[in-house]
């Protein structure tokens, strides 16, 4: 699944609703990530991926997604760190972090006594549930 990087910066200065759903889904497991991509896309979001905390950075400055689902543990940056930085510059953007690791708990434990307080949602998470909550952070109805 490839999208153009002109037609994401397109979106990115969109205002209408369909902006509000536009997600970045950030995972170092490429499998993953294009996955969630797809699942996404079906239910009506417009979603891309960053396979690295470092392009998830580069990408959210680049795109301005309104949603982030990103996974935490990381090679080059983890997911809390990226989220930390893109919140800098994106405050707005709601991040979702999610983990399949137990050493999770302390990088969200030491970013919560740095004042970031991030929602850890539990790998594998059932499409459905993962639907639900992003709609909810965006706002919008479930579909009927």
């Amino acid at each position: 699944m490839t999208i153009e990087l002109d037609d994401l910066r397109e979106h990115a200065g969109r205002t209408d609703k369909i902006a509000k759903r536009f997600v970045l889904v950030v995972d170092d497991e490429h499998t993953i990530a294009d996955t969630l991509v797809i699942i996404l896309t079906q239910a009506g979001f417009d979603a891309v991926t960053a396979y690295s905390g470092r392009e998830a950075v580069r990408r959210a400055s680049q795109l301005r997604p309104d949603l982030i689902i990103t996974d935490v543990v990381m090679p080059d940056m983890n997911g809390i760190d990226a989220s930390i930085a893109i919140k800098s510059f994106l405050p707005q953007c709601k991040i979702l972090l999610f983990s399949g690791q137990a050493n999770t708990a302390n990088l969200l434990q030491q970013s919560r006594s740095s004042g970031h307080n991030f929602e850890l949602l539990a790998k594998p998470l059932p499409p459905a549930d993962l639907i639900a909550k992003l709609r909810d952070y965006a706002g919008l109805q479930a579909a009927v």
